[in-house]
């Protein structure tokens, strides 16, 4: 096994040879490329997307991509389509086909059948040179000098290459639909980033307690409302009115300030003008006000009114975080 200094070098070149090809895709960036976005966007048909081998599992990661952002796309591996798959695919389709090489043996027997039902056909590809680049419709030329492995065999920078190129087309897309992050949370409603773009206040403080203390209360009640809840917090109320927060930071202050603490009442030890939070607020930007004070909780009240609190660790809860 080389040693620990050698693999290090490996990884650097490796990164390196990848990071370089990636560079010189820009080039690529041309009328074809153009043509490609403008003929998925007007297109009233699907994207289906073909390949075989390594770039079979990079188009299966497209498909993905095309999918979470506004394009609808299905995967078909070349050698399925060959073998009565093929009915999937739709004269309004459109066909994205990838590979390195453009020669390979399931490749020239599918494109005809694709140009017999009459698809359009987009090659991603790194040799415009071979069968399936001259057969296409329109080419996303994906050519590297050289693979990152060090025998030039493994696909390494040309899988990376159509996975980039892959990814610019979908965003080209993504933007020219004027896709929102309220388009993408609604088709990402079970996932960490979707909640981050949808869920509320509201949909979490309500299984919290509602701890609350009035001004004059004693701190033996503060500290039995701060501790039975546990939220870390009580809120100070004249009324119905919200005063301020007593944490239990502002109790372990206090007991360090206070030997005589018998005669304190919550209205002499709580921090006024508190953090609050709206209940239809976004709750990615209520752990974000969070962060920004390094505190724990956020009192939420709506319309002057006190309704509750949320914190830190409901946020974990739900992966936001």
């Amino acid at each position: 096994m080389k040693n620990l200094k050698a693999l290090k070098a490996i990884a650097i070149n490796t990164i390196r040879d990848e990071a370089t090809a990636i560079t010189n895709l820009i080039k690529f960036v041309d009328t074809d490329f153009l043509n490609c976005v403008d003929l998925i966007l007007h297109s009233k048909g699907r994207v289906i997307v073909t390949g075989i081998g390594k770039s079979a599992i990079v188009g299966q990661k497209i498909v993905a991509t095309l999918n979470s952002t506004g394009t609808p796309a299905s995967f078909l591996h070349a050698a399925d389509a060959i073998h009565g798959d093929l009915g999937t695919v739709q004269k309004e389709d459109i066909v994205v086909c990838l590979s390195k090489s453009g020669e390979t043996a399931e490749i020239k027997v599918l494109v005809p059948l694709l140009k017999e039902y009459g698809s359009s056909l987009i090659a991603i590809v790194g040799n415009r040179e071979s069968y399936l680049a001259r057969q296409a419709d329109l080419v996303i030329d994906t050519t590297v000098s050289k693979e990152a492995c060090p025998n030039n065999l493994a696909p390494t920078s040309s899988t990376t290459a159509q996975m980039v190129m892959g990814d610019a087309l979908a965003v080209c897309l993504l933007e020219a639909r004027g896709f929102t992050s309220n388009d993408f949370a609604r088709l990402h409603p079970g996932g960490a980033i979707g909640k981050q773009l949808y869920l509320k206040v509201s949909d979490l403080y309500p299984g919290n307690r509602i701890p609350q203390v009035q001004l004059d209360d004693t701190i033996q009640k503060v500290i039995i409302e701060i501790s039975s809840n546990r939220l870390g917090a009580t809120a100070v109320l004249k009324g119905k009115a919200l005063k301020g927060i007593i944490t239990d930071g502002d109790l372990r202050r206090m007991l360090e300030k206070n030997t005589d603490i018998g005669s304190l009442t919550a209205g002499e030890i709580m921090t006024r003008s508190p953090r609050t939070i709206a209940s239809d607020t976004l709750v990615v930007n209520a752990l974000s006000l969070m962060r920004q004070n390094n505190i724990t909780q956020l009192l939420v009240v709506d319309k002057n009114t006190y309704k509750g609190v949320i914190h830190l660790h409901d946020i974990l809860r739900e992966g936001i975080l």
